[in-house]
């Protein structure tokens, strides 16, 4: 297929909290767009306040997709996001709209642009029970043995990752090598970033906004529809902190300081994970009409 007659396509990637969700409103609104959520926690249903799903009055009227499309109990698959995407690709270019793709799940993002292959690996629950019970020294250790080489390139502090790549790893022996194949869509990539001291602003006031928005009582609820505690740790630091503020072993001070300093942490390693592409040109947030003309730009430039 020729660059011409691909789907025209804008991603929106920046670390967490640096403002990609209301930069995708603001160039739907402009080019007749519709956002599509790239974010691994937000496709759950009941996970509202801690995954920072956009709400329907934040929408303001600009249709947004993969959002709430399964439920806890599910394993939402990175292979999953890629059938779901590629649908609201096809349809949103059918209706002349503009796709536009945000969220802080990047790995969905290099599948869906074909930067990288997903092992045709099956989720293991009788594994991941077992793998979910050791913190993440000891899973980087026994990823380490069976796959040294995919140990080199992982985040060694995220247990999903770990997890699954150990799950590939039992199941395969160790993870295949990265294919990188044809893009089927014409894509613009823009990635917002905000230095440390405004990111760090940014996630005191989230951790405020969220606690009083009703974090905890988002949490329990979880607990108290049979949502285990197993699982509710697989989702993030955020709600592993909050079952700890349940718990009674952090006070709300406490969990005020190790939010904004996890959320600091995880910036720093999605700001790793992009700066190794290329692809993706960067909009100082503060000035963003220099995304609407780079976006203008693009769809002109077949």
């Amino acid at each position: 297929m020729s660059n011409s007659t691909k789907p025209p396509v804008v991603a929106i990637v920046g670390p967490t909290a640096s403002g990609k969700t209301g930069l995708a409103i603001k160039l739907a609104q402009t080019f007749s767009g519709e956002v599509i959520s790239a974010d691994s926690r937000q496709v759950y249903r009941s996970l509202n306040i801690g995954t920072a799903k956009i709400t329907p009055d934040e929408m303001q009227g600009v249709p947004h997709h993969l959002l709430n499309v399964a439920s806890l109990p599910e394993v939402y698959t990175a292979n999953d996001f890629t059938h779901d995407a590629t649908a609201a690709i096809t349809a949103i270019t059918k209706r002349d709209h503009l796709p536009i793709i945000a969220g802080g799940t990047f790995f969905y993002l290099d599948l869906l642009f074909k930067k990288t292959t997903a092992a045709p690996v099956a989720p293991n629950q009788q594994l991941r029970d077992e793998l979910n019970s050791l913190d993440t020294t000891v899973l980087f250790t026994r990823l380490q043995k069976v796959d040294p080489e995919r140990a080199k390139t992982i985040d060694s502090q995220n247990p999903r990752r770990l997890i699954r790549a150990l799950e590939i790893a039992t199941a395969l022996g160790k993870n295949p090598p990265k294919i990188i194949s044809e893009n089927p869509y014409r894509t613009l990539i823009l990635g917002i970033d905000r230095d440390r001291e405004e990111l760090r602003a940014r996630f005191t006031t989230r951790a405020h906004e969220w606690l009083e928005g009703g974090l905890v009582a988002e949490t329990q609820r979880l607990l108290d529809n049979g949502i285990t505690r197993e699982r509710i740790q697989e989702l993030g630091f955020e709600y592993v902190l909050v079952l700890q503020l349940i718990d009674g072993t952090l006070t709300t001070s406490e969990w005020c300081d190790k939010f904004i300093e996890k959320n600091w942490q995880y910036a720093k390693r999605q700001r790793t994970w992009l700066q190794r592409d290329k692809d993706i040109i960067w909009i100082d947030p503060h000035h963003a009409d220099t995304a609407i003309t780079a976006v203008e730009s693009f769809l002109s430039a077949k």
